[in-house]
């Protein structure tokens, strides 16, 4: 059986994502090719009595990295331990998940971008040769230790692939990456979320959620619980097509899921730099808000949804901008025609 370790050993409760979490690969919607080459691993490793090779997966925030990760050791039928990089600041803190690993477990380091080097150094010989040197006392008494662990398989989790160094990126032998999901796969995974939160929701209220969520799935569940909220307080729990728009109107979430940050945005781009260009930092300075919050939080979507570029000069809003704001472009301009 699967022993899940988790992080100060609390018990999920009825509102925590695990239980709207897959739990297994067939369960997983969307991610179609990332799931059949997975299937294919989990498969053959275990037709072969062998250890899965190590996985890393990246991609943005909420698209099922740790749910995949979780799926994996209930296919193989091993027990597996969680532990995040941002909480190991050195070596003697990830020697108990390496020492108390069995043959084929699986270890889940969830940030992984957030380890020290000193760690992902620690983690070479682990990784490859499924042994630790373990160093022993100080100056000329100090000896070294070579302590032999059994087979694993490390599975990363990371949404800063670049910030992982070379050398332990080339130690996982299956590298996925997750992509944005369509409005089909997230209308469906609002409806199986609703049967498990046990809320009525029709088809097109249940679209109209995945619509407003910018293709994450955890974002849909978040959607879905405040409209739910919102339905059992104001509709007898039953959400209609009506009572998911007014919800996430009232939640200031516009048809493109841009939220109140993203729309003030958008209008002091507009109303103050009449559109752009204009540079981050007086964007951020005009907003009373940090610069990383900007480029981290805001415009990563706004950017994807083509409302807004970046150039050599700065941000600058594009034609669908202009649009979405009930804007007319500036005519005539040269940048009109190269953003339509």
């Amino acid at each position: 059986m699967v022993r899940e370790t988790l992080l100060g050993g609390q018990s999920p409760t009825p509102e925590d994502d695990s239980v709207l979490r897959p739990q297994l690969l067939q369960e997983m919607v969307g991610q179609q090719e990332v799931h059949a080459r997975l299937k294919i691993a989990v498969g053959a490793a275990t037709k072969r009595g062998d250890t899965l090779g190590h996985v890393l997966f990246d991609g943005p925030p909420g698209l099922g990295k740790t749910t995949f990760a979780m799926c994996i050791p209930r296919h193989l039928d091993v027990g597996f331990q969680i532990a995040n990089g941002a909480a190991l600041k050195a070596p003697k803190d990830i020697i108990p998940y390496l020492t108390n690993a069995q043959e084929g477990s699986v270890l889940f380091i969830d940030e992984i971008h957030r380890l020290p080097k000193t760690i992902e150094e620690f983690l070479y010989p682990a990784m490859e040769d499924f042994r630790i040197d373990i160093v022993l006392g100080e100056g000329i008494n100090a000896r070294t230790i070579n302590m032999p662990l059994k087979p694993f398989t490390l599975i990363g989790a990371t949404t800063r692939t670049g910030l992982i160094s070379a050398p332990l990126r080339d130690r996982f032998q299956i590298r996925e990456h997750l992509e944005f999901y369509n409005i089909e796969e997230l209308t469906e995974i609002v409806l199986r979320s609703a049967a498990k939160l046990k809320t009525r929701v029709e088809d097109s209220a249940a679209r109209e959620i995945a619509t407003r969520s910018r293709g994450t799935p955890r974002l849909a569940n978040n959607r879905l619980r405040w409209v739910r909220d919102y339905a059992t307080d104001q509709a007898d729990g039953h959400v209609t097509l009506q009572v998911a728009r007014d919800a996430l109107e009232m939640l200031r979430v516009d048809e493109l899921g841009l939220d109140g940050q993203d729309r003030k945005y958008l209008e002091t781009l507009l109303r103050v730099f009449h559109g752009g260009p204009a540079g981050v930092e007086a964007i951020a300075h005009t907003l009373n808000t940090a610069t990383d919050t900007l480029e981290d939080e805001v415009e990563p979507f706004l950017l994807r949804s083509e409302l807004i570029v970046r150039t050599p000069r700065g941000r600058q809003l594009t034609v669908a901008g202009y649009d979405h704001l009930g804007a007319t472009p500036p005519e005539p301009e040269v940048q009109g025609e190269l953003f339509r």
